[in-house]
């Protein structure tokens, strides 16, 4: 077939005649002899081999921290047989935690690595890797998720997300956004200024975490946070526990049906892909209608790259919303669209440092 018959033109004919090539076997046998290409290979073999072991590398992962492993390292060596009754299994779980960076060898024994320290260092990591049991559930059979599967181990965990939890649900749904909040909130403040903010509603807030983080920043702001009654005896636990009692407050009620006025800032932090394009548009709306003309509405949250798809973001919380049943991962176009249909002007995706932590979009209310 000559490339110009090919649909879509040259580029997609040279794209076509380079994926036939190089899923010959006989090429990859050919190009394995070259050295410089041979390499490139050795290379590309190498990445292939990590995407069709990731979920067993997972797997590792969270074995090391339901079993206490890399705590039980951090300041010396051990050997298998002083971690687990059978010294055999747990020498193979410390051999492929040692060929993933996670441990290391010292003496007869392992001894936890700079990176699983580094893990260590971050709990919002560690407790997320202990609530993708869930999720491992559900992608066990990505193919019935991608046809339509909506009783998943994930919306069963979400059921707050709708408004239906029981307080002890809350609680839980709090404390896991609140341990894995702190880069997000580092990111966030970094790059939606609210220094010269006085009142600051942050929709959605959970046990206040964020609310903290921006009250801490900004010692002249004032932050009312506005989430679920089941979640507000955590939420004044934690601002009496950060001594913000007298800077924050929370406000039980649900943003998707209005959201209190008074404030010259909105902030929506990781709220948006929790939810359809219809729920997050009714969140923006009651936002809308709760701000004064020149109102400040802040939007962040992990964001697709659009055309560009992102490792962690599209290679991730994509998956993790349709395994919700409820969200949907957005790019920072498609999130513009919708604030602009709820009557903000919208202000471009603003990157942060960290993109797959989250990204940010802005919205003023012009009248």
């Amino acid at each position: 077939m000559s490339v110009a018959a090919v649909p879509g033109g040259p580029a997609q004919g040279l794209r076509g005649w380079r994926n036939r090539l190089a899923s010959s076997p006989r090429f990859q046998a050919a190009v394995a002899r070259t050295p410089l290409l041979g390499r490139l290979a050795r290379r590309e073999e190498a990445a292939l081999m990590d995407l069709v072991a990731g979920f067993v590398h997972s797997q590792v992962l969270f074995a090391l921290v339901e079993l206490g492993v890399l705590d039980r390292l951090l300041d010396g060596p051990a050997p298998a047989a002083a971690l687990h009754p059978d010294a055999a299994r747990m020498e193979a779980l410390l051999r492929a935690a040692g060929a993933l960076g996670l441990v290391e060898r010292e003496g007869d024994g392992w001894r936890t690595s700079l990176r699983g320290a580094a893990l260590l260092g971050a709990p919002g990591a560690v407790a997320m890797i202990r609530h993708h049991r869930a999720l491992y559930a559900d992608l066990a059979d990505p193919v019935a998720l991608l046809g339509g599967r909506r009783d998943t181990e994930l919306s069963r965990v979400w059921t707050y997300v709708a408004g239906e939890a029981a307080p002890e649900e809350a609680a839980r749904y709090s404390a896991l956004m609140a341990a894995t909040q702190a880069p997000v909130a580092a990111e966030t403040l970094a790059i939606a200024r609210l220094g010269r903010t006085r009142h600051l509603i942050d929709a959605g807030g959970g046990s206040g975490a964020f609310a903290i983080a921006a009250a801490r920043r900004h010692p002249g702001l004032r932050v009312t946070v506005l989430d679920l009654p089941a979640v507000e005896a955590p939420a004044r636990a934690a601002i009496e526990a950060a001594g913000l009692a007298g800077r924050i407050a929370f406000v039980p009620g649900d943003a998707r049906r209005a959201v209190p006025r008074g404030a010259e800032a909105v902030s929506l932090v990781r709220i948006l892909y929790d939810h359809d394009d219809d729920t997050a548009l009714a969140i923006l709306r009651a936002a809308h209608a709760a701000l004064p003309p020149g109102g400040r509405l802040v939007v962040s949250e992990p964001m697709s790259g659009g055309t560009r798809p992102r490792r962690a973001t599209d290679g991730y919380f994509a998956l993790y919303c349709l395994a919700m049943g409820t969200g949907r991962l957005r790019s920072a176009r498609e999130i513009g669209s919708l604030v602009e249909r709820a009557g903000f002007v919208a202000v471009g995706g603003l990157r942060t440092r960290r993109p797959g932590v989250t990204s940010v979009v802005e919205g003023r209310r012009s009248t």
